[in-house]
Order: C-alpha cells, then structure tokens, then sequence
C-alpha cells in the first residue's frame, strides 16, 4: 500500500510521540508500505519553524532530509496535477497545506495518515 503521511503523522512518527494512533503505527512501521512526505509537509514544516511554531532539533533544510533517509521515506513532489485537482474539492475548510495533501493523495491513489477528523469528509482513504 502506498501512504501518504500528514505532516503532523510524519512529526509525531519522528519524536515517537504517542498521539500517533497504533493504528497508524503500524501503517507507517509495516515494510510493505511505501511511505511517503510530501514536499507539501516540508513546505509547512519550514514556514511553521521560521515563525516559532514548531521547534527542531536542527533546521528544517537538514532536518527533513536526514529523517527521510533515516526512517526510508520516499519524498512526493508537488506537480501540478496535483495543485490543480485542490479545485474539484469542497471547500470544507481552508488549510492550504492540508488540501494539498488530501489532492496528493487522490490522484496519487494514496492512503492518508491523518488524525484531522476533517479531512476524513473529503474523497480520499485515511487511516488513523
């Protein structure tokens, strides 16, 4: 199964924080997968540490890469296949990070790893 996590999945997968769900811990441990971080997540994970809000133990330019190779995630572009499907979705909410993700994981057919119970109400598969 090919997955795609959340950011918050991805952050919480690396500092084995224990809002991960077991369920999606198991998910993102199981060898069958290809896991996957979007370049949307290190979009949101630098814009997030460059206003203080999400502190790193190094800069998001060598910390995101070192956790990929690390854990053996494989890194999704954003095409733009993928930034001009967010138009065939509802507008449910307004997160621009999350909508990408969600047309990621569509038109890639793609599981989502997300606890947002919000993004559970748009057309793609989610796990938690």
């Amino acid at each position: 199964m090919k997955i795609l996590l959340d950011t918050h999945a991805f952050l919480w997968w690396v500092f084995d924080d224990e809002r991960l769900s077991a369920r999606a811990r198991r998910a993102i441990g199981d060898p069958r997968n290809e896991v996957l971080v979007s370049a949307v997540s290190g979009w949101e994970i630098a814009v997030k540490a460059a206003a203080g809000r999400l502190e790193l133990p190094d800069p998001p330019d060598h910390f995101v890469p070192e956790q990929l190779r690390a854990n053996a995630f494989g890194a999704m572009p954003l095409t733009m296949s993928h930034a001009l499907a967010v138009s065939r979705l509802p507008g449910l909410h307004a997160d621009p990070f999350d909508r990408l993700l969600i047309s990621q994981a569509i038109v890639e057919r793609s599981t989502l790893v997300s606890a947002d119970a919000e993004i559970a109400r748009y057309p793609v598969k989610v796990t938690w």
